[in-house]
Formats: C-alpha cells, sequence, structure tokens
C-alpha cells in the first residue's frame, strides 16, 4: 500500500491554498468600486471570502481526519439530508431569491446555496454504490441514474440551471469511470439532448441567453450585455495586461465583475500570462487529484475523488468558456477564485474529502 508521503498530497494542497489566496486578491480588486458604490466600502466582498476561505480551510482539516466520512451509511444519510435541504429554500423565513432564482437559504445573516453541497454527497453517495458488486439491472443502472437525477431536477425547478448540469455531469463522469458500456451513454445523452432542448424552449431568459450567446452584439446593451463587457475587458489586455487594479470594466460596466465574470477581470490585468498561469494552476490542481484518486487504497476513493476532480474539472472549463465566449451564460463559479460563501466553502470541502479518501 502506498504511503500518503509518497503521494503529491503536499502539492495539491499547495496549488489548493494559492489558487483561494489569488482569488482574495482578485475579488478585492474585481469587487472594491463595485463595494464602495453599493456598500460604501472598498472591502466587503474581500472581508467575508477571507471569512469563508478559513472556515472552508478549518472545515477541510477536520475532515481529512474523519473516518466516518468513508463509510457508506454516512454517505446515505448525507444524501437524503441534502435532498431534504434543497427543499429548505421554499420556507418563509429561511429562502430567499437571488436573480430570479430561489435557491438560496439565509441564516443569521449568512446566506447558502444548497446546491452547492448536494453535489458533493451526491459523487460520495453514488462513489460508494458504485464499489458494491451487484449484478441486477436495477441495482446497475437504474438507482445510479436516479441519485443523480432527483436531485438534479430539484435544483432545475428552484431554477438554477448551471448547478443541476454541473451535478449530471459530474455524476455520470463516475459513471463512465466506472465502465458503464459506452451504448448506456449514447442512450443517455440523446435523452438529454432532448431535455435540454426542452427546457431552453420552455423558458424564456434561457432562449435570449442562446440568442446572446450567439450573437452578443445583436443586442448588447441588454441580452448580451454580459458577454460583450467580458469581451470588452479581455480583448485589449495583451500579453501582460493593464496591471493588478487596473481593471476599467469594473467600473459598474461588468456587472458584478466579483463574482462569474472575475476570470475576465483577471485577464484584462495580468493579461495573456497571467491567465496562462491561472489555468496552469488550475491543471496542476486537477492533475495531483487524479493523481490521488490512482493511488487512493480503495475503491471507493478512487471513486470519490476522481468523481469530485471530473466535476470540478468541468466546472472550470465551462466558466473561462463563458467568460470567453465559447459557452452560453449558465451561472457557474470559478472554483476557487469567483466571490461566493457557499462555492468557496464546498470546493474546500472538497479538497477535505479527497485527502480523506487518499489515506483510506
Amino acid at each position: 500500500m502506498p504511503k500518503l508521503q509518497n503521494k503529491p498530497t503536499n502539492v495539491f494542497l499547495f496549488t489548493s491554498l494559492l489558487l483561494t489566496v489569488i482569488g482574495y486578491f482578485f475579488v478585492y480588486s474585481a469587487g472594491s468600486y463595485w463595494g464602495k458604490v453599493h456598500y460604501q466600502d472598498s472591502l466587503p466582498f474581500f472581508w467575508k471570502q477571507a471569512m469563508y476561505g478559513t472556515l472552508g480551510m478549518l472545515c477541510a482539516l477536520a475532515m481529512s481526519k474523519m473516518t466516518f466520512l468513508t463509510n457508506r451509511k454516512f454517505w446515505k444519510l448525507a444524501y437524503i439530508l441534502s435532498i431534504l435541504l434543497l427543499f429548505s429554500v421554499y420556507i418563509p423565513g429561511l429562502g430567499i431569491v437571488r436573480n430570479g432564482s430561489q435557491s438560496w437559504i439565509q441564516i443569521a445573516g449568512f446566506s447558502l446555496q444548497p446546491a452547492e453541497f448536494v453535489k458533493i454527497s451526491v459523487i460520495g453517495f453514488l462513489a460508494c454504490m458504485l464499489a458494491q458488486k451487484s449484478t441486477g439491472l436495477k441495482r446497475r443502472y437504474i438507482q445510479p441514474i436516479l441519485v443523480c437525477l432527483v436531485p438534479a431536477g430539484i435544483i432545475l425547478v428552484q431554477p438554477d440551471f448551471g448547478s443541476a448540469f454541473l451535478l449530471i455531469v459530474g455524476g455520470f463522469s463516475l459513471l463512465f469511470i466506472a465502465g458503464f458500456p459506452v451504448r448506456f451513454f449514447v442512450a443517455i445523452g440523446s435523452m438529454g439532448v432532448l431535455a435540454l432542448a426542452g427546457l431552453i424552449i420552455s423558458a424564456p431568459y434561457r432562449l435570449k441567453r442562446i440568442y446572446a450567446f450567439l450573437d452578443p452584439w445583436e443586442d448588447a446593451l441588454n441580452s448580451g450585455f454580459q458577454g460583450t463587457q467580458s469581451l470588452m475587458a479581455i480583448g485589449p489586455s495583451g500579453l501582460f495586461g493593464h496591471g493588478f487594479g487596473q481593471s476599467r470594466q469594473k467600473f459598474l460596466y461588468l456587472p458584478e465583475p466579483q463574482n462569474d465574470f472575475i476570470f475576465s477581470i483577471i485577464v484584462e490585468e495580468m493579461g495573456f500570462i497571467g491567465a496562462f498561469l491561472l489555468i496552469g494552476l488550475f491543471c496542476l490542481f486537477l492533475y495531483t487529484g487524479y493523481r490521488l484518486a490512482v493511488l487512493a487504497p480503495t475503491k471507493v476513493g478512487f471513486y470519490a475523488i476522481a468523481g469530485i476532480q471530473s466535476m470540478i474539472g468541468f466546472q472550470i472549463f465551462l466558466n473561462i468558456g463563458v467568460v470567453i465566449g465559447l459557452f452560453p451564460v449558465t451561472g457557474v463559479t470559478l472554483p476557487f477564485i469567483s466571490y461566493g460563501g457557499s462555492s468557496l466553502l464546498s470546493t474546500w470541502l472538497i479538497v477535505g474529502l479527497i485527502l480523506r479518501f487518499s489515506k483510506d
């Protein structure tokens, strides 16, 4: 059995910390003017990000020592509780609406997005399920599909298309890693395309996003506003950018630049070189995570780490793709970097979970 010190744990942890610190700097830079205008303070986003980051690191440290996290009964219970948590957004006085989506809860002035934590429980429970030997069609196909689709359907109703899409991609990536046949994914993929088309057609705001994606300049002051402003930030940045803190688009041109579109501010200030280095760090994070999966001493550990890394890797790819105009706007954060307590906290919970599964 390989010893922990022979694994790329230190590089994985160092990369996670470095990405978080980079996130602190650019949350401050991107959100300073927005904070002055709306909160009369240039640091509100920075302090909240630092608080959630510290809390996340402490939780990750604690999780790395919790042996029950590798227990199937725990993940079954966590999955059930996470489903119930999704319904808590509809409780009066607890659930809140943001940007037209009722997918948040607020407790003592702090807001959390349950979908961020449901994604973790789905991967954990699915990993335990797949690690068990099963022969029946129901257990082999139907149950894993339902484990993914039930919470994804609840999240879609809220509506939160981005989180539901990531959950489905993460879950089905794990099924692929577990060796499910190609014909299974062809069938599911075909049905998924039809369902996706139906979802887009049924919601006018999603259709607007598709039109804005195809030609953001057609309605540059309305549905295409975020996309065009993001491209206007990236386009003139050049090789080295305008310099840290020197973004122009953060001055109320790009809406809430510290959130989903923070990558465009990073490119604007640090240029192609800065973007290349940041993407390189993400690649190192993913590579060392997958290495920990391969070296995991148990089958459950391998599935859990590989599934989590696949999900977070696709999230990185999707966010950057949206920012540079490759995909329609989905509302997906950039892990470690984007402002958001739920996103940063859940990402560090993932780090703690990977550390735990890499041990036993």
